[in-house]
Parts: C-alpha cells; sequence; structure tokens
C-alpha cells in the first residue's frame, strides 16, 4: 500500500487537497469518488519527491526537531511505529510534513525499516539522520537514539538562530548607514553646494572632493549598483564550482578574525555530528565519512576524510585528527581522552558545546565592538560632509570681511 497526494472538486466546486493510501492510484480515484470527491490529480508521494529532489523544497529544521521529539516520546509510551506515524500525521498541520509521514508509513507497513523509509526522502532526512535511525532498529534503542536526534536537531537550530539575531543588528546598521551617505551625497549635498557656484570664488579641496563624489553618484551611480549585484552574482556562480569554492574556504581559514570563526564553527558542527552517530551505535569508520558531508567548509572536509583513511589503516582518531592539523586543541584533546576512557561519544558532546560557547562569545564580542566602530565611521563621514559644507561659508565670510 503506497501514499498519494490527490487534488479534487467537491460538490460545491471547491479544490481539495490531502493525501491518501491506496494500493493504486486508480485505487484511491475510486476512495475518492465514493466520497463525492472528483479526483483531479493523483500523484503518488515517492514520485513527487522524486521530481523534487532538485528543488529546496524539505522538511524545515523547526518541523524535523518536533517530529523527532514527538517520535521518541510516542515508541517511548510502546507504540509501534505505525502507531506513532498515525499519532503524527493526524496531528500534522503541513500538507508537505503529512504527505511525507504518509509515504514513510506507507513503506514501514509494506515491511520496510524506518531507516529505508526515511531514505525515500533525502531532502529531508539526512545521511546522518537516517543512519543513526538505522543504527537504533539494529540495537533495538530506537526511542533513545532518536532522542539522541531530537536534541542534536535542537541544539543546531538553537545555535543557528542565536547566530542570526546577533548578526541581525549590525547588518541593519550598515545597510542604513550606507543608504544615509549615498542619499546625502546625491540629493542633499548638489541642493546645498549650489549655491557657491556662482559666487565665483576658489572652493576648497574638500568641497570639491565632495562635489565630485556627487556628480559621480548622479550619473553612474546606478551602473555602480549594478555592477555590484553583477559581482554578487559572478561570485556566487563561481563558488558552486568545487575548485572555486575550496579556494574560498581555504581562504577564509587564513583571514585574521575569520579563519578562528570559521574553524571553530565547523569544529563544532563536526563534533556534535560525530558524537550523535558513535552514541546511536553507527560504526566509527562510517560515522567520520557521514560526518564529513556535514562540514561546510570544503577544507576542513577534505581534512576529516583523510582522517577517516588513516582511521581505516589502524590509527586512533585523536592522532588522525592532529596529523591534518586543521583542528582545534580543545577538539584534539578531548577526543584523545574520549579514546583513552571509552566515552568518545560524551568528549566529542563536551566538546561541540565549548566551541558553540567560544563560538557564541567572540561573535558578541566583536557585535559589540562593530557598534561603535560604525558609530564613529558615520560621524567621521558627516564630519567630512559638514566641513565641505562650512569651509566655503568661512572663505565666503572673509571675503566680505
Amino acid at each position: 500500500m503506497g501514499a498519494y497526494e490527490y487534488q479534487a472538486l467537491d460538490l460545491r466546486g471547491r479544490t481539495r487537497k490531502g493525501v491518501a493510501s491506496g494500493d493504486t492510484a486508480r485505487q484511491v480515484r475510486q476512495q475518492l469518488r465514493e466520497q463525492g470527491l472528483m479526483p483531479l490529480t493523483v500523484v503518488g508521494v515517492e514520485e513527487r519527491e522524486g521530481s523534487r529532489r532538485g528543488s529546496r523544497r524539505r522538511i524545515g529544521t523547526t518541523d524535523l526537531a518536533v517530529i523527532t521529539r514527538q517520535l521518541a516520546t510516542l515508541l517511548g509510551s510502546n507504540l509501534t511505529i505505525e502507531e506513532a506515524l498515525d499519532a503524527l500525521i493526524e496531528q500534522s498541520e503541513s500538507h508537505h510534513l503529512k504527505s511525507t509521514l504518509t509515504g514513510i508509513r506507507s513503506t514501514v507497513m509494506a515491511g520496510g525499516t524506518l531507516a529505508d523509509a526515511m531514505r525515500d526522502f533525502p531532502r529531508s532526512f539526512s545521511e546522518l539522520y537516517t543512519a543513526s535511525v538505522a543504527a537504533g532498529e539494529e540495537t533495538g534503542r530506537l526511542g533513545e537514539v532518536l532522542e539522541r536526534l531530537a536534541e542534536y536537531t535542537e541544539t543546531r537550530q538553537g545555535l543557528q538562530q542565536r547566530l542570526g539575531v546577533a548578526l541581525v543588528y549590525p547588518i541593519i546598521l550598515t545597510v542604513v548607514a550606507i543608504v544615509i551617505v549615498v542619499g546625502l551625497v546625491t540629493y542633499v549635498v548638489p541642493q546645498v553646494v549650489k549655491v557657491f557656484e556662482d559666487t565665483g570664488q576658489q572652493l576648497p579641496l574638500l568641497t570639491r572632493a565632495l562635489i565630485a563624489l556627487s556628480e559621480f553618484m548622479q550619473v553612474y551611480g546606478v551602473w555602480l549598483v549594478a555592477a555590484v549585484a553583477t559581482a554578487v552574482v559572478v561570485l556566487g556562480m563561481l563558488l558552486r564550482r568545487p575548485h572555486v569554492r575550496y579556494q574560498w574556504h581555504r581562504l577564509l581559514l587564513t583571514l585574521p578574525g575569520v579563519r578562528r570563526l570559521s574553524r571553530t564553527l565547523n569544529s563544532a558542527r563536526m563534533a556534535r555530528t560525530l558524537a550523535i552517530m558513535v552514541g546511536s551505535g553507527v560504526p566509527l569508520l562510517s560515522s567520520m565519512r557521514a560526518t564529513a558531508e556535514v562540514v561546510g567548509n570544503r577544507v576542513l572536509r577534505q581534512a576529516l576524510e583523510r582522517a577517516a583513511a588513516e582511521v581505516a589503516e589502524g590509527a586512533s582518531v585523536s592522532r588522525a585528527l592532529r596529523r591534518t592539523r586543521r583542528f582545534p586543541p580543545l577538539l584534539l584533546q578531548m577526543v584523545a581522552s574520549g579514546e583513552s576512557s571509552g566515552r568518545l561519544p560524551q568528549m566529542l558532546d563536551k566538546a561541540a558545546t565549548a566551541m558553540e560557547r567560544e563560538l557564541e562569545s567572540r561573535i558578541a564580542v566583536l557585535v559589540g565592538l562593530f557598534e561603535p566602530f560604525m558609530i564613529l565611521v558615520m560621524g567621521g563621514i558627516v564630519l567630512a560632509i559638514v566641513l565641505a559644507i562650512l569651509l566655503p561659508i568661512f572663505d565666503l565670510n572673509q571675503l566680505i570681511g
């Protein structure tokens, strides 16, 4: 029995959408007719998902964390997987989420495992997620694994939200500052300095420079904006190429200030992911290879892949990571301690927490320094504009005197 998304017309001519179960699309159409509906389209969930794999539609991080937590709670209440999925489908308000869960339930009811059912929706469930679920099913610890996955998803989402909130204010401040300066130079300054053009006096250098900048912005301002937008688009297209992205990520790891932030962010994500997979019972080598896929920086990803190759040859994880010379000393020390004590998942989790706190602390400091810096820059620009306007007035007063 499969899951099918449908669109149908009711007796009043209104379009209704939903998800129904059936052996074939024809059977689902018959079910809809028996309910007084005129079926328009009936498409299998798996087929529709396959057509969307190139798109960006997937279960959001928030919804994924919620359903993971709920599924873990329901399974912990001694419900079967089918019953737990039925409960999630019934209370789900999102059409896409309901169709995805219905497709998973259909595969499970047909004899497939929960992990295999989730693999049919790769846009929603990552390799980390499905591998952990598969390990939980094999070891009989699915509820515990889902609890770990829920905590992992919630922690990652929380970190992203905190970083996003911390960066909102500097971005807004920068945009507003740029708009104000451009508005002053393009529209306000020409109206003011026009008064001095008829006097015939030699204008100060600062005033002439401001007038030249204003004329340039009036004539070429639109082209300048277009050039910047084009450069951003071209840069985005270039970064899609693997070798260009690799060089860009390599540059990020060499820039002062940015280097430590980028390394800490990616190392924390790596440690958190590796902790959840190893703690869920996934073999260490498979965990390292899967974890490499979630590391955003290509240089660090390649370093982790090399470390995984050394582990496959018999090296310890701490030694393999240390030989790459890419990861923070804190992470290396915690991994070595975890290997010696047999508590690698716990130590990886602690290392991730420590690095996340360090990252948040550094970003908070940078944001705190950015505000007075922008105030000083804006003050300097406004001072220059005011002086450029006042200097001709002073010269004019001297001539009159």
